[in-house]
């Protein structure tokens, strides 16, 4: 039987709060009167974009899309498929991604021209965290809560093996076997 990981906090409920606020305020300033269209990411961003609406306060509209690129554990496998499209058309709309974290940056690429395929007035990325460490290809982040280190990170909607989702910290694990 493989030990259970370690736990070890790296943000804290506090300077979770702290950044959404940051950048509820900066998305604010941008899309006050574009009644944009925020697309979350499933499954990670879903806490992460809930406490983020509830601090804006403009016209919006919010959907979710699904994709796939892990199996079980803490690697990508590298193919990235859609699991949950739009169920709505974003021609001509302002949409702004909502994602927990962009790692190697091949999923959120993959995204970004699956978005831009369907002719969106503008496509935007939020995301809470930043793993540039593991990046392997670019990618434009417009509004970025935290660059974090290479290690894994769960908590605050992000998980290893769809546990450590409901933490209200942002966590990294130790001893992963």
């Amino acid at each position: 039987m493989s030990p259970q990981p370690e736990l070890h906090t790296l943000f804290t409920r506090r300077e979770v709060e702290d950044a959404v606020n940051r950048l509820a305020a900066e998305i604010s300033r941008e899309y006050h009167d574009k009644n944009p269209l925020l697309l979350g990411i499933l499954k990670g961003s879903f806490v992460f974009m809930a406490d983020l609406i509830r601090r804006l306060d403009f016209p919006l509209e919010v959907e979710f899309l699904r994709l796939s690129s892990y199996g079980r554990g803490q690697e990508t496998s590298g193919k990235v498929r859609v699991v949950h499209g739009l169920s709505i058309p974003i021609k001509d709309r302002e949409v702004l991604v909502i994602e927990d974290i962009v790692d190697t940056g091949l999923t959120t690429v993959f995204l970004l021209d699956y978005l831009r395929k369907q002719k969106p007035a503008s496509v935007k990325l939020c995301t809470l965290t930043d793993k540039p460490s593991r990046r392997q290809t670019p990618v434009n982040i417009d509004y970025l809560g935290f660059t974090v280190p290479d290690k894994f990170i769960v908590g605050y909607g992000i998980d290893c093996d769809e546990q450590f989702r409901n933490l209200p910290d942002i966590c990294f694990l130790e001893g992963e076997g």
